[in-house]
């Protein structure tokens, strides 16, 4: 007789270190300082941190890597010159080359010695990096997801992850974004497509520090 198949519904049912891990998104010094909240947000995202180190989940920073010039090709260039508003490639600017202050991560949240750091060029957390490889090989069927920013790189990776068969866990008030009805729109898609547990920094660290 087949075993009874557990399914997890509450975030009390993910949140334990056997089962999930913290993905922290994209808290880099060049996008934190273009949030108007930045500040904010660093420390809702430093709570929450410190609460997944309390409880022993494992922790994943990701970092946005630009291209030098001569690699950006085509694409990379087009949605450079959209996001940077100009219609002219060689006004480019490669915004976070490796190396340069705005790369790196803010100084409040600098990684562990235990704690990995992947750097992407996707807007997807899973895409080109081996953040799924990392989370499958440690068993792990959930990840909270906290950072910046919500309707660029958050509401893809969310999406992604479900394709990929794991729960993901959006700590909503630990979330920035650039333009804020286009945050809260994806929000509401996220509730909308109803495959994330939706949470906030009181209730992530309360359940990941129980017992402790």
């Amino acid at each position: 007789m087949a075993a009874k198949l557990e399914i997890g519904k509450t975030l009390e049912d993910f949140c334990r270190p056997e089962r999930m891990a913290l993905v922290v998104y994209d808290m880099q010094v060049g996008i934190t300082r273009q949030m108007k909240n930045g500040a904010e947000i660093t420390g809702q995202v430093l709570k929450v941190l410190d609460a997944a180190r309390a409880g022993g989940f494992p922790v994943i920073f990701l970092r946005h890597l630009s291209m030098p010039k001569p690699l950006m090709g085509g694409f990379q260039t087009r949605q450079a010159m959209a996001w940077q508003r100009t219609d002219d490639p060689d006004a480019v600017h490669p915004w976070f080359l490796r190396g340069t202050p705005g790369f790196e991560l803010v100084s409040e949240l600098q990684p562990r010695e235990d704690e990995a750091i992947l750097d992407k060029i996707t807007f997807s957390a899973f895409e080109g990096t081996p953040l799924a490889m990392i989370l499958r090989d440690l068993g792990l069927t959930s990840f909270a997801i906290c950072g910046i920013a919500t309707e660029i790189g958050i509401d893809p990776t969310v999406r992604h992850a479900t394709d990929l068969g794991l729960v993901p866990v959006v700590v909503r008030d630990a979330c920035g974004a650039g333009h804020h009805e286009a945050g809260e729109r994806s929000m509401e898609n996220i509730v909308f497509m109803g495959d994330a547990i939706m949470t906030d920094v009181q209730a992530i660290t309360a359940a990941m520090t129980k017992g402790r």
